[in-house]
């Protein structure tokens, strides 16, 4: 049971569950460091941490083009409604709903939130999935904070996290410090990085931080470039396979 996960670039991801195609936080054609464009992209559900648009850029088009169901906050929920979106599950914190290939839950986030046209953007949130066997935990924007212990913590199974996916790009969100103690606390097999590189006040080394996530924690940390991919397997039975640092597949 495996999942693969494809960095489109920004805070940009594909992830695909084996049942469908999930994507979170659509933004292709305003992104300088995207690989592809947003009328290029297939997918079967969108998932939507928040409303700024730097995450939200190609809301509106992919969901109204593929017809996919969009899963967000109520705020945002009702913006796409008024847009002329129809497939919306709007959710709130703490809420759960099916996607394919499983489940995705929405967790709390501190940040900020409002939508493009400056209307307000309720709150902005991360989703922690449990799709085809695995746990993926993607922070969205936000800052370091002690729930992270909590969302990292073993399930009733006994499943902690496979993979984490936490900015590091600092300015508006965690910076590399911060996010390799978002690291210690969530606790998984695997930690990339994401939500930086993308424009000078969010560069960072990432292979750097990467190097230090494995030397401090002992986890599993990826660097991918836009538009690489890499197949996350239950408990990470391929983490060994490559070397810290590096995706194991090529481009998508």
């Amino acid at each position: 049971m495996a999942i693969t996960l494809t960095w489109i670039g920004h805070a940009t991801w594909l992830v695909d569950t084996g049942s469908g195609v999930l994507l979170i936080d659509p933004f292709f054609d305003d992104c300088p460091t995207a690989s592809m464009k947003a009328r290029d992209v297939d997918c079967d559900a969108i998932l939507v941490t928040h409303g700024h648009a730097d995450h939200v850029g190609d809301l509106v088009s992919v969901a109204q083009r593929t017809g996919a169901a969009v899963y967000c906050n109520w705020e945002i929920a009702q913006w796409l409604t008024a847009q002329g979106v129809e497939n919306v599950h709007p959710m709130n914190l703490g809420g759960r709903s099916t996607v394919p290939g499983g489940t995705a839950k929405m967790e709390i986030a501190h940040h900020s939130s409002s939508l493009p046209d400056g209307s307000y953007g309720g709150n902005p949130a991360g989703w922690l999935l449990d799709v085809s066997g695995v746990r993926a935990y993607f922070a969205g924007d936000t800052a370091l904070f002690s729930d992270m212990e909590r969302i990292g913590r073993p399930d009733h199974l006994g499943r902690g996290l496979d993979v984490a996916v936490v900015p590091i790009g600092d300015m508006f969100t965690m910076g590399p410090d911060d996010a390799l103690e978002a690291v210690r606390l969530l606790a998984p097999q695997v930690a990339i990085p994401t939500h930086y590189d993308t424009w000078p006040p969010i560069r960072q080394d990432a292979v750097a931080w990467a190097r230090r996530v494995q030397e401090a924690t002992g986890v599993d940390a990826r660097v991918l470039r836009p538009g690489e991919r890499v197949r996350i397997e239950l408990l990470c039975e391929a983490a060994a396979e490559m070397p810290p640092g590096h995706s194991q597949a090529g481009k998508s």
